[in-house]
């Protein structure tokens, strides 16, 4: 379950340094322009690059797939490299197929499904920070907006330690996610190839 809750969320360009960033001056207007320029997001396509470290191994663990999201809850997250894993999130349904084995279930089973993809589709709806979850700081460099993101409520402590979104500024498109969980492993997925607003079909979204 734990890697279902990785593949649930989105990511960016290359690793960032925190220390490279400061506190963003006006948050309110960043806010408000970056939910405007999610509104004009009707689908993102793109490639992805995952790398975990895990803290008992000294090598990285590197996974590549394709990700697809379309307006109202259409996702389909696609682990190509190493291994064949396939997410598809349509409204309120979910199909997992994992190798050989396709499991179907509703989106909102549960609390723990309910919150992390919340904070999936607030990354794209551009409302990452009124998630009542976290607790967020806003953060600006020269090209890029970092939302750190603190866990505060017992379900996302369990999941994670801290969460960094990756925005580009002037697009506000997510770039990256930096997670790390309570153990100290750390995963970036990285997200390259993003084609906006271009015409998906049905079928990528398609539970059967």
């Amino acid at each position: 379950m734990r890697k279902l809750f990785f593949i649930f969320l989105l990511t960016g360009i290359s690793a960032s340094v925190t220390a490279q960033y400061k506190p963003v001056a006006n948050v309110t207007a960043v806010k408000s322009q970056f939910a405007a320029a999610s509104q004009k997001i009707n689908s993102i396509s793109s490639d992805f690059t995952q790398v975990k470290s895990l803290s008992m191994l000294a090598e990285k663990i590197t996974s590549k797939g394709k990700f697809y999201f379309r307006k109202n809850n259409q996702v389909r997250m696609e682990y190509t490299s190493p291994y064949q894993y396939l997410m598809i999130l349509n409204g309120n349904k979910m199909s997992i197929k994992d190798g050989q084995k396709t499991s179907k279930m509703a989106a909102g089973s549960g609390k723990l499904f309910q919150q992390v993809n919340h904070l999936m589709m607030d990354c794209i709806k551009g409302t990452v920070f009124d998630n009542p979850d976290f607790s967020v700081k806003l953060l600006e460099s020269s090209n890029s907006y970092m939302a750190d993101m603190t866990p505060v409520t017992k379900e996302m402590k369990t999941l994670f330690k801290q969460v960094k979104v990756v925005m580009s500024k002037g697009s506000f498109v997510v770039n990256q996610v930096q997670m790390t969980d309570p153990r100290g492993d750390n995963t970036i997925i990285n997200y390259s190839n993003q084609k906006i607003n271009t015409g998906l079909p049905d079928a990528l979204f398609t539970i059967h």
